[in-house]
C-alpha cells in the first residue's frame, strides 16, 4: 500500500487549523499537528500531535526534525495565529512582537527547516488575512499578515524550479474561537457582504485544493476568501 503523504499543520487544535487537519485526513494525508493542546480528531491512526508553543520559535526546528525522524514532509500549512487590535496612539509594541513570532517567525523557521527536503510536488500554504491590505485598528495584525505574503512570494520564486509551490489563503472574518477572543473587546468582527462569516471548512477546502496535484501551476499567489469584503 502506498504510504500517505505527510502534511505538517500548525494551529491544528482549533479553528481553521483544525478544519484543515480534518479535511486533509479525509483526503488521504498523514497529518502532524503542531499546537499547544491536542486536536479533537478522534482516534485516527493517521494523525500525530506535537505539543509546541509557536510563540517560542527557538528550538522549533530541532523539535520538528526530531519528531519527523527522517520522514519527508510533502506539505507545510501554517494556520496558527491570533489577533490583537489597537488604534494608532494606543498600540502596544509587545502585541506586535508576539504576533510576529507566531505569524512570521514560526513560518520562517518551519519553511527553512522543511523546504530543502521537499521533493517535486511539495506544497507550502500560509494562512493570511484580508487585513494584509490594511484595515483600521488592525495595523499590527495586518503588518504581520502582509509580511507573510512577501515571504510566500519570495519562497515561491525560489522553489519554482523544483516545482514546489507556496501560496497564501487570506480569509475575512471566519467563524472560529478568535471571534470571541476577549482581546478583541470593543472591536467587533466585520460581517462580510454575503451576510455571514466565512466557515473554517471553506478555508480548508481551498487549502486542500492548493495542496493537490491540480494546483501545481498556482504559486506565489494570495487567494482571498472574503465573502465580498474586498469589493
Amino acid at each position: 500500500m502506498t504510504p500517505r503523504p505527510l502534511a505538517l499543520v500548525t494551529g491544528a487544535s482549533s479553528g481553521i487549523g483544525l478544519a484543515i487537519a480534518r479535511r486533509l485526513l479525509e483526503d488521504g494525508w498523514q497529518v502532524l499537528g503542531l499546537s499547544r493542546t491536542p486536536a479533537d480528531l478522534g482516534d485516527s491512526p493517521h494523525h500525530e500531535h506535537l505539543p509546541l508553543d509557536l510563540s517560542r520559535p527557538d528550538g522549533l526546528a530541532d523539535a520538528v526534525t526530531e519528531a519527523l525522524a527522517g520522514r519527508p514532509v510533502q506539505a507545510l500549512v501554517h494556520a496558527a495565529g491570533f489577533m490583537r487590535v489597537g488604534r494608532l496612539g494606543e498600540l502596544d509594541g509587545e502585541d506586535l512582537q508576539a504576533m510576529w513570532r507566531v505569524h512570521v517567525q514560526a513560518a520562517e523557521v518551519l519553511a527553512n527547516a522543511l523546504a530543502p527536503g521537499m521533493t517535486e510536488g511539495g506544497r507550502i500554504v500560509l494562512i493570511g488575512s484580508r487585513a494584509s491590505a490594511g484595515v483600521a485598528n488592525r495595523s499590527q495584525y495586518g503588518a504581520t499578515k502582509a509580511a507573510m505574503v512577501a515571504m510566500a512570494r519570495a519562497w515561491a520564486a525560489e522553489l519554482a524550479p523544483r516545482r514546489i509551490t507556496c501560496n497564501v489563503v487570506a480569509p475575512a472574518a471566519t467563524l472560529t474561537p478568535m471571534l470571541a477572543d476577549p482581546a478583541r473587546a470593543g472591536e467587533r468582527p466585520r460581517m462580510p457582504p454575503i451576510g455571514r462569516y466565512i466557515e473554517p471548512e471553506e478555508v480548508a477546502a481551498a487549502v486542500a485544493f492548493l495542496l493537490s496535484a491540480q494546483a501545481g501551476a498556482i504559486t506565489g499567489q494570495q487567494l482571498s476568501i472574503c465573502g465580498g469584503s474586498s469589493l
